[in-house]
């Protein structure tokens, strides 16, 4: 198959993806023509060890590096989304790699191929973004767990992100509680709690009070799986990565439309 028909299909979303990184469509469109072109005029430079999207994505970036050096164009006008203003809080290379990871869907290992580096490094990368993203948007949790340990492990990757912890419910009475002493910006919840209670009831009742995002961390992620609300758009299955944690977050404040506004 030719390089035009591999890559056709992926053009997409690159365009969302270059849109992103450079804050403009415009400007997104004009690095991804550029792109093919560079391609059409030497095509050896697509890597064939890597599948399409893949090494579309790669080149992408590799002339990126060497045409923007670090620069991006910045939406027109003063009214930006929070997407927007939070993209533009991210150097470069954290940069990329969040977006690779988070809303191109990219493995962890495809974006280290992509990127040109280890999955560590990668994951060193997003990590980064995570602490820039919670410079601009620092909030503060509730965490739902009744297992100690794995709330204490939740807590200190919440912590380390930059964000502060309103308290860790282990039920769903405590969570409630807790809710009406300070309101938080953001909720990660398990499902199967101490007393029998469940998680997801919980946040259920409080997303009746605030409308904050949601985060599941739960063994039992069929019991998210029937199509009623909330919806399960953030869902970590135990036992988790401490570097998938962190992501979610990240991603979740990320595209918060209420991403920074002040909580308690």
């Amino acid at each position: 198959m030719s390089i035009s028909r591999e890559i056709a299909p992926q053009l997409p979303y690159l365009r969302r993806f270059a849109r992103a990184l450079s804050g403009a469509q415009a400007s997104g469109d004009a690095y991804v023509v550029a792109t093919l072109e560079a391609v059409v005029a030497d095509p050896s430079i697509f890597p064939r060890d890597l599948p399409a999207r893949q090494a579309l994505y790669k080149v992408f970036l590799s002339l990126w590096s060497s045409m923007a050096s670090g620069g991006r164009a910045v939406p027109a006008g003063d009214l930006k989304s929070a997407v927007e203003r939070n993209l533009e809080a991210l150097t470069p290379r954290p940069r990329q790699a969040f977006l690779l990871r988070t809303v191109e869907g990219f493995s962890m290992e495809e974006t280290a191929g992509i990127l040109g580096v280890t999955p560590q490094e990668a994951s060193d990368l997003i990590d980064k973004a995570g602490r820039e993203i919670a410079e601009q948007v620092a909030t503060s949790v509730l965490i739902i767990e009744d297992e100690p340990i794995i709330a204490l492990d939740i807590e200190a990757l919440v912590e380390d992100l930059g964000h502060a912890v309103t308290g860790i419910a282990r039920t769903h009475k405590e969570a409630i509680e807790l809710l009406d002493e300070q309101r938080p910006g953001l909720v990660l919840a398990d499902i199967q709690l101490a007393d029998g209670s469940s998680g997801l009831d919980a946040v259920n009742e409080i997303l009746t009070k605030i409308n904050i995002p949601a985060i599941f961390i739960t063994a039992y992620p069929e019991r998210l799986l029937t199509g009623d609300k909330p919806e399960p758009a953030f869902l970590i299955t135990k036992p988790f990565r401490p570097e998938t944690v962190k992501a979610a977050i990240s991603q979740a404040l990320f595209f918060d439309q209420r991403a920074g506004a002040a909580v308690g």
